[in-house]
């Protein structure tokens, strides 16, 4: 599954580096409108994801994660493929919305080893598989970026869509599906209304989902502008969208090297804990960010803030592990993923509307904030989860069922 994800992360951000060149080829357009379609053919793709992601989690958990895993893969496949062949910008905005509905392989690989994983190891098995999909995005846009070049953008989709269609074969021969019971709990279909309650009761889970949109909006509120405040650190540089990869990528580096120890760490100390902690560490490690004096001073801070930011993701996937039973784990996963694709739709907007009026140093100064907001919400829900948390009717009946099958196990005795 690593190996799957690596080659799914890697050839979905194989196009991004140029995605605004391709739509120029498609007709004589003005600057102004290849942006604007620019803006609009990358964020539908995120938009459609955050609307169906919870569907494809209720189908993994009814239907089996192998099987969302292949039609998604093979659509994704296709759908780039077919994008190597269109003659107008509409064409190219209405396969990349049907992207957006099949963009469920990897938040869909997740909720699959998460249902396979004992909660004991859950954020270190979970942070191992976080490892592939960084590593994959990290090469994705520089091997992009590298088969434009040299080959064009029509062969670069053909690559690209060959390279996510035998990662979904490797799925489909190399992986068996056999999910975990948890004692105590029996088998159960829980119903959308059952499953919406269970997060609404749990306010750390509900924060856990609110802080996936927050994180997202801060991590890609800047990366829009990463090349054009390079260019203000960097102005002599001839290669400036090259130094904008590099000072993209810091952040990457610094997550692949810590991910799967904060993962670890979160199996024993707490998951919850631990996102606090990263919370507020990135809070502090986005801040110098805006005051680079020079680009390797940029790359050094944004591969520090790659190091916390590395641990989120993990520890928010092995939370909701704990707290969701397993026949709603997919569901709950894919409510996670929709308010992560809503911050990846909203973060560029705000990073946008913020330079516009007050310049690139205030996204920065915002985004840092969004960080230590996120931490007080995690600090408040932890603090009252306890004393303030009424049980749910789901965790009712299954303490109910326990207590009826302890019962039945003295009488049998």
């Amino acid at each position: 599954m690593w190996v799957a994800n690596f080659f799914v992360a890697a050839s979905a951000t194989m196009v991004l580096p140029f995605l605004s060149l391709f739509i120029d080829t498609l007709g004589d357009f003005s600057e102004a409108y290849v942006q604007r379609w620019a803006g609009f053919v990358f964020g539908i793709t995120f938009l459609v994801a955050f609307l169906v992601s919870p569907l494809w989690g209720r189908f993994g958990d009814r239907k089996g994660y192998k099987k969302i895993l292949m039609f998604t893969g093979f659509g994704i496949a296709a759908s780039i493929f077919l994008m190597g062949y269109v003659q107008s910008v509409e064409q190219l905005f209405i396969l990349r919305l049907f992207m957006g509905i099949v963009t469920g392989f990897i938040p869909t690989s997740i909720a699959l080893i998460s249902s396979q994983t004992p909660k004991e190891v859950a954020g270190k098995t979970l942070g191992t598989l976080q490892m592939g999909t960084v590593a994959g995005g990290l090469c994705g846009p520089l091997l992009g970026g590298t088969l434009a070049d040299w080959l064009g953008f029509s062969y670069t989709f053909l690559f690209t869509s060959v390279a996510i269609a035998l990662a979904t074969l490797l799925v489909v021969v190399g992986i068996k599906e056999v999910k975990l019971k948890e004692p105590g709990q029996k088998e159960k279909q829980y119903t959308r209304k059952e499953v919406l309650s269970h997060i609404v009761h749990h306010p750390v889970l509900l924060t856990v989902m609110f802080l996936s949109l927050l994180i997202q909006m801060a991590n890609f509120s800047v990366q829009p502008l990463l090349a054009l405040y390079v260019s203000h650190l960097q102005s002599d540089a001839a290669n400036i969208a090259f130094l904008a990869g590099l000072a993209f990528s810091a952040t990457g580096f610094g997550n692949f090297v810590a991910t799967r120890q904060w993962g670890n760490l979160g199996d024993r100390i707490g998951h919850e804990k631990v996102l606090l902690g990263l919370l507020i560490c990135a809070s502090f490690t986005f801040i110098p960010q805006a005051l680079a004096g020079s680009l390797w001073q940029l790359v050094v801070f944004r591969f520090i803030f790659g190091i916390f930011l590395g641990g989120l993701i993990p520890c928010t996937t092995g939370y909701i592990r704990q707290v969701a039973p397993l026949n709603m784990q997919g569901e709950v996963l894919g409510y996670n993923q929709s308010f992560r694709f809503l911050g990846n739709v909203l973060g560029p907007v705000m990073g946008g509307v913020l330079s516009g009026y007050f310049g690139i140093s205030a996204v920065f100064i915002v985004t840092s904030g969004l960080f230590l907001l996120s931490a007080g919400l995690m600090w408040y829900s932890m603090s009252h989860a306890n004393t303030h948390t009424p049980k749910t009717p789901l965790e009712t009946i299954n303490q109910t069922q326990q207590r009826h099958s302890k019962h039945n196990e003295r009488v049998n005795v």
